[in-house]
């Protein structure tokens, strides 16, 4: 089922090829919308495996917008998604 979710820390380009490209094998083709903010990635996903993806997206330092974080983790998903984001900008 195609949903969309909004997700924090992504700023661009680079940051979309990284969410595209770590995650296509698991979850498939991933648009990522960065016309509007928060910045939403839409994709073909049951409900059963929201979590995963979730799991996934903190692991690449672009938590969820849904989810609640210390001010710890959001400054680690900070610092992640930098990283991230830059070895997109590399990959692309």
């Amino acid at each position: 089922m195609q949903q969309s979710f909004e997700v924090f820390n992504v700023k661009c380009g680079g940051c979309a090829s990284t969410l595209k490209s770590k995650l296509a094998k698991e979850f498939g083709e991933i648009e990522v919308d960065l016309n509007v903010i928060p910045r939403k990635i839409t994709l073909d996903i049951e409900d059963k495996d929201v979590d995963k993806l979730s799991q996934a997206l903190k692991a690449l330092g672009y938590p969820l917008a849904s989810e609640e974080m210390s001010f710890m983790d959001s400054t680690s998903a900070k610092a992640k998604s930098f990283v991230s984001c830059a070895i997109g900008k590399m990959n692309s």
